[in-house]
């Protein structure tokens, strides 16, 4: 297949605000549909290990659903992404209250997050002529009650390593907290296929982030040696999701904080396999941490866009970010933008099939952010 990147219109907002649906063709089988509504993650075409093609994220076939989407399905989260504990914050001596909108904490950027802003999309080269998508947003100073006006932009790319290559990328004109993530819900098997419990997990992580039982994050970390959420090795997700906290998933440390001015190296975060099919997704990132979400809350209401409904855990979330709370706990993570600072981040979606062995072939790979 040659590299591609054709545009259609998705729906029409009211107010007549015309939503579009991008589609990204790399130069393998690896296919991504992407709308700016919220610079939305609609489909993501992916082969077997017999070059079999099916969308492997869950979403929606129309912009309503979309408007609504109580779950982010495939959304671009922020200012903060994750939970800001007591929906408040300190900066620079002063205090700043955000709507608390999941118990009492500030969740995914508030009630109006950049998953239900309109985005501007434009085509653009990467070097060695992969096509890409890059979309920006202009958060206004005071949005949600954050301060500063931020500009921020995520661009999508296929490369011909079969890899769903994100970069996000901001500035401000005032200190503001950032924490930016992706929040596709995968199922190897297919979109419409059922559970993820057949699946198998492996997280690159030796520490994970307490909770209380409102999953308010407690300012501290401890070891995941000895508990049901290690996932240093492989576990098939029916056995470990009865051992989570919840059954939802933790935030996981992946490595040390780093100036927002540099950009660290991806490093390895997770990986996920579906026998069955031979699918294998390898996710890398320079992100500080992971958040694993099984869809513990997919309840069966949404249905999805080949008609199926979204029961419980009917696709698994690995969200790399920064740590959400470091605004109140710098110690664990520092997510304050700065103005002349530009923060940059990149995952990398790395999507293999097992061979007769049960090995996926060329499993590394050799980007660089």
């Amino acid at each position: 297949m040659a590299p591609a990147l054709t545009a259609k219109t998705f729906g029409i907002l009211p107010g007549g605000i015309p939503i579009e649906a991008w589609t990204l063709c790399g130069p393998g089988a690896l296919v991504a549909e992407i709308i700016t509504y919220g610079a939305t993650l609609t489909r993501l075409l992916a082969p077997d290990r017999h070059g079999c093609v099916a969308d492997v994220v869950l979403g929606f076939s129309n912009l309503e659903s979309y408007c609504l989407n109580p779950g982010y399905i495939g959304a671009t989260v922020g200012r903060v992404a994750g939970r800001l504990t007591g929906a408040r914050f300190r900066l620079d001596g002063r205090q700043y209250e955000l709507a608390r909108n999941d118990g009492p904490n500030h969740l995914h950027g508030g009630v109006e997050g950049f998953n239900k802003k309109v985005w501007t999309a434009f085509p653009v080269t990467r070097e060695g002529g992969n096509p890409s998508l890059r979309l920006s947003y202009t958060s206004p100073d005071g949005e949600e009650g954050y301060p500063g006006t931020v500009q921020v932009s995520v661009t999508y790319t296929i490369t011909e390593d079969e890899v769903f290559l994100i970069e996000t990328e901001a500035v401000t004109d005032k200190p503001t907290p950032l924490n930016l993530t992706h929040h596709s819900y995968f199922n190897l098997a297919g979109e419409s296929a059922g559970s993820i419990e057949e699946h198998e997990l492996q997280i690159h992580a030796k520490l994970f982030a307490v909770t209380d039982e409102c999953m308010t994050l407690l300012g501290r970390e401890e070891p995941v040696a000895g508990r049901g959420n290690d996932f240093r090795s492989p576990r098939k997700l029916a056995v470990a999701i009865p051992g989570l906290f919840q059954n939802h998933g933790d935030l996981y440390r992946l490595r040390v904080d780093t100036d927002h001015s540099s950009l660290a190296e991806l490093s390895p975060a997770a990986r996920l396999e579906h026998q069955e099919s031979g699918r294998v997704l390898a996710v890398s990132t320079t992100a500080t941490h992971l958040q694993l979400y099984t869809g513990a809350a997919l309840d069966g209401s949404l249905i999805g866009k080949s008609g199926a409904r979204y029961g419980r855990h009917a696709g698994l979330c690995l969200e790399c970010e920064g740590y959400p709370d470091g605004a109140n706990t710098p110690e664990l993570g520092n997510i304050i933008l700065r103005p002349g600072q530009t923060q940059r981040e990149v995952t990398a979606y790395a999507f293999r099939s097992l061979g007769p062995s049960k090995t996926a072939a060329g499993e590394k790979t050799n980007l660089k952010p």
